[in-house]
């Protein structure tokens, strides 16, 4: 009998962690009990680990090929990063797509491969037509909501059409082992009796926001299943920056272009931009935080974060700064920029806020434009895991199927979502990928033979 067992890799994770006992999800019909033999129907039994994004998905489109689906959450309702998503209106996906703006470690063909494999399009209609949930699009920010704009009617929604197409929910249930024997897999649970499967997909999300529910539970089991992994990091995390001569303007909000550039990668953004009490958050900043922090945690030399505070490049700035009447240099830049900003430029640029355009020497204007136009911004940290808005790194997409998801060391092993190395940008991306790895894993588990 040939048995893989995560044993290792889990049992100590639990072991860490409170047991809770398993629970039926409120909404859902009260259901015969499951064991850990075959599914009585004859159907194949799929068993989904996680009820957020993916794991709903997944859990949907199995049950709509006809097997028998069971949905474990350890949290009380489920989808709990939904909720909190677009500021509680849950930016369910972008108004247009850019492949090229994802970020992983593994094959760049192999994420467009499986991105492409539920297309925007379709996606929307699913939302739309499948769950009735009418969408709304803000074009300036180039992002899809709920009309209602609340996010509470997407995780609803979602888990409401899973239960419709027969989906045994099973909230306040903790997973404490996944292995495999004789073809068949069996999750152990805290507190209950295990199920047996014909086939498991994991999608219970990375590290992010582990208030959440997203401990790594995905990233342990798949690690003691022998999986390759990338390094994991937080993605999509504000950046602190103590002391400093910006750290006076918390509250100061403006569009501007970041470029982060380390030794071995970089990345550049265009959008909001905000001070906080810490350092600076909005999603320009988010977009770009990742190389920042694979650079300190890499323990070189930190990234290097540079800003264009306005739209004006260095010709437009010195047809800005050229001498008109009496006006000074703190005017021009008033005309573009917050005053408390304007201040601390002039202060990092060595110019004297009173001094006239017609009195700035050549070497003054040289240093504001730089200033202005590539001027660095200091940083210490990071927020981490806590206010990340997903995980970078995790299982290598080589691990994977790119069509179905299925493990390539593990038959009947499906992974999707947060936990596979890829990421994209602020604007519904990682709830693109989200629907489409956890679509193709559900449809795969499904049809797996």
């Amino acid at each position: 009998m040939r048995r893989v067992a995560a044993a290792d890799g889990v049992a100590g994770f639990t072991q860490r962690r409170r047991a809770r006992p398993s629970a039926i999800y409120h909404d859902a019909p009260t259901q015969p009990a499951l064991s850990a033999a075959p599914s009585s129907a004859g159907r194949r039994r799929i068993v989904v680990i996680g009820a957020g994004a993916a794991g709903t998905m997944a859990a949907i489109f199995a049950a709509k090929a006809g097997a028998e689906t069971v949905l474990l959450e350890r949290t009380k309702d489920g989808g709990r990063k939904i909720l909190i998503s677009g500021g509680g209106r849950c930016n369910v996906l972008p108004m247009h797509l850019d492949e090229s703006r994802f970020v992983t470690d593994s094959s760049v063909n192999t994420l467009r491969r499986i991105v492409r494999s539920w297309p925007l399009a379709e996606q929307r209609l699913f939302f739309t037509k499948d769950l009735a949930i009418p969408l709304v699009d803000e074009a300036e920010a180039s992002k899809v909501f709920p009309a209602s704009h609340k996010a509470r009617d997407v995780r609803d929604g979602l888990l409401a059409y899973a239960t419709r197409h027969g989906v045994r929910l099973r909230m306040d249930t903790r997973v404490t082992d996944v292995s495999q024997a004789d073809g068949r897999w069996s999750v152990a649970l805290a507190g209950a009796d295990p199920i047996g499967a014909d086939a498991v997909v994991l999608a219970c999300g990375g590290l992010s926001v582990p208030n959440t529910g997203s401990e790594g539970t995905g990233l342990d089991v798949a690690r003691a299943l022998g999986h390759a992994m990338h390094p994991t990091y937080a993605a999509l995390t504000p950046i602190l920056s103590k002391d400093g001569p910006y750290a006076a303007l918390a509250g100061i909000s403006l569009p501007v272009t970041l470029t982060a550039r380390a030794a071995e990668r970089s990345a550049t953004a265009s959008g909001g931009f905000l001070f906080t009490h810490g350092g600076y958050s909005g999603p320009a900043v988010l977009d770009i935080s990742h190389v920042l922090v694979r650079s300190r945690a890499r323990g070189g030399t930190p990234a290097i974060l540079t800003v264009r505070w306005t739209s004006l490049d260095d010709q437009q700035w010195t047809g800005a700064l050229a001498p008109h009447g009496a006006r000074t240099v703190t005017g021009a830049l008033r005309a573009e920029l917050p005053e408390r900003l304007v201040n601390v430029l002039l202060s990092v640029a060595g110019v004297d806020p009173a001094r006239s355009l017609a009195d700035l020497r050549r070497e003054e204007r040289l240093r504001l434009i730089d200033t202005l136009v590539r001027g660095v911004l200091p940083h210490t940290g990071d927020e981490g895991y806590k206010k990340a808005e997903v995980t970078g790194g995790g299982v290598s997409l080589a691990e994977i199927d790119s069509r179905t998801m299925e493990s390539r060391r593990h038959t009947g092993l499906f992974l999707c979502g947060e936990m596979l190395d890829a990421f994209g940008p602020i604007g519904g991306y990682n709830f693109l990928w989200a629907w489409a790895t956890g679509r193709a894993a559900g449809i795969g588990a499904a049809a797996q033979a």
